[in-house]
């Protein structure tokens, strides 16, 4: 079973996550300070769930912060419910969204689905010129120089590079990396798009490409 970071200065919210993933069997550890999660060791987590509305560092500054040392999926606990607000942390680099109040079952499956693409086994890699995925270590690299990629760029990269010259729409692309009850929406999608296109693109390599009207395609 996973361990999860829970960030919240609600003690009574940070409870309640513990109780119900504890049903699956989940060890949850509860930090109500922000501040304290930059200095812990992220690599012991395989999932963080942060709260967006917090005293001092809010939810998307820590994101920020934790992202480019945390390789795993983030979900974000929000009461926000507006456009521009997921398009900022989908572009920080979260993986999905749990909004707030939350029921039982909608965060127990969608933790369970996020935790589950991580962990699903492959056995061989995509290579394409310079461009290498490994399936198994779930890892983009650049001429053998690793792409720090969030869990959702390289799920995206992943898919595409699957099937590629085959143009996929954005709302096919959510429906697979994200799952169909995803809080996302095509603007979300193409953030996370543009944010791997920007680290592949740093890195010397460019093969997504855009299909004005249609969505995007892995080149061959």
């Amino acid at each position: 079973m996973a361990r999860i970071l829970a960030i919240d200065d609600e003690r009574a919210i940070l409870d309640a996550l513990a109780r119900v993933l504890g049903r699956d069997g989940h060890e949850v550890v509860r930090v109500t300070e922000p501040e304290e999660v930059p200095q812990m060791d992220l690599a012991r987590y395989d999932l963080v769930l942060c709260d967006v509305m917090m005293p001092g560092i809010d939810g998307f500054e820590l994101v920020r912060r934790i992202r480019p040392s945390f390789d795993g999926p983030i979900l974000f606990l929000t009461a926000r419910v507006a456009e521009e607000d997921a398009v900022t942390g989908y572009g920080l680099g979260a993986d999905d969204y749990v909004r707030k109040p939350f029921g039982a079952a909608e965060l127990r499956a969608k933790v369970a689905a996020h935790l589950r693409r991580e962990r699903r086994p492959h056995a061989h890699a995509l290579v394409f010129g310079d461009v290498r995925l490994d399936l198994g270590a779930r890892e983009l690299l650049v001429r053998d120089e690793a792409v720090a990629l969030s869990p959702t760029e390289y799920a995206i990269c992943e898919l595409l590079a699957r099937r590629p010259g085959q143009v996929m729409s954005r709302a096919q692309i959510r429906e697979e990396v994200m799952g169909w009850d995803s809080e996302s929406d095509d603007a979300a999608i193409s953030m996370q798009v543009s944010r791997a296109r920007r680290k592949l693109a740093a890195a010397g390599a460019d093969p997504i490409a855009t299909v004005w009207g249609m969505g995007y395609k892995w080149r061959l």
